[in-house]
């Protein structure tokens, strides 16, 4: 359970770096992601050297492919959703993508499911409606599109990643870093559509917060993968543990350092929260 906390810890700095520099008016979104994958794929390659076996039957194509697809488009998703849906929607359909990660647990990689994990896990889906449930949010219009789409994309990616970790006949640093560096050339193409067309500026401080954004979410993505290995019987507990640490940890720092106001349902979703992560793990035998 180590790595699933260390990735947990690695996600939430991401989310705060991310609230951070939304208050900076030289913030450029896809400038710093592209920094981000810039420093997270140098990052790979500099702390394990990952030596390429080009042979073709061994390079999984179509999971590097979607995965280094989904991860910058995702933060387009996520904008446009916050953008026309609000913040609060946005975040339960990020969340909510547990349910796509749980079926596959099921479905695609056999899981069995005892009665008490899954008590465990109905506990946490109540929990997350509860910690995010802030009140009424104001909306540009409505596009359930685009929250719906966010759900499938970060269910998707989930698993994708769980079959990066399972996959035998090629390391999981090697494609770490193939990864890291066809999101970088992806976000790079964005960025120059942004700044030759949408005539953006471009500025030298998204290099220095992207390069913090690398770290974490170099240290994020590898724990989670690392975790998937260790527990390469129990996906759901990955799936499950992760989500849900996120929202517990995130909470306690929006309410710690960034003042943000909870409500008594709230801090009940929280201590649910909890109580599904122990009772997920002893289900487990973790």
């Amino acid at each position: 359970m180590s790595y699933l906390f260390l990735s947990i810890i690695c996600s939430v700095s991401v989310g705060i770096i991310l609230k951070i520099v939304r208050k900076n008016k030289n913030f450029a979104f896809f400038q710093m992601i592209t920094w981000n994958y810039f420093f997270a794929g140098s990052l790979s390659y500099w702390a394990y050297k990952p030596e390429f076996n080009l042979a073709e039957a061994t390079i999984p194509l179509v999971l590097f492919v979607s995965l280094i697809l989904l991860l910058p488009s995702v933060f387009l998703l996520q904008a446009n959703s916050i953008k026309y849906m609000g913040i609060v929607r946005t975040d339960i359909a990020q969340r909510l993508s547990l349910i796509i990660s749980l079926s596959a647990a099921f479905f695609i990689f056999k899981e069995p499911f005892s009665l008490l994990k899954i008590a465990g896990l109905l506990t946490g889906l109540i929990s997350i409606f509860l910690i995010l449930s802030k009140g009424k949010t104001e909306l540009v219009s409505y596009k359930w599109q685009y929250p719906v789409i966010v759900l499938i994309s970060f269910g998707v990616i989930d698993v994708l990643f769980k079959q990066v970790a399972l996959y035998r006949e090629f390391s999981y640093t090697s494609s770490l870093f193939i990864i890291f560096s066809g999101a970088f050339i992806i976000s790079v193409l964005l960025v120059l559509f942004q700044i030759i067309v949408q005539k953006q500026k471009f500025n030298i401080q998204n290099m220095y917060w992207g390069a913090c954004l690398g770290l974490f979410n170099f240290g994020n993505i590898l724990f989670y993968l690392k975790a998937h290995q260790v527990l390469h019987d129990n996906p759901s507990t990955v799936f499950a543990c992760m989500n849900f640490g996120v929202i517990i940890l995130g909470s306690m720092v929006g309410i710690l350092f960034f003042k943000e106001k909870m409500s008594k349902l709230n801090y009940l979703g929280l201590a649910l929260a909890l109580s599904a992560i122990l009772i997920i793990t002893v289900a487990s035998g973790t």
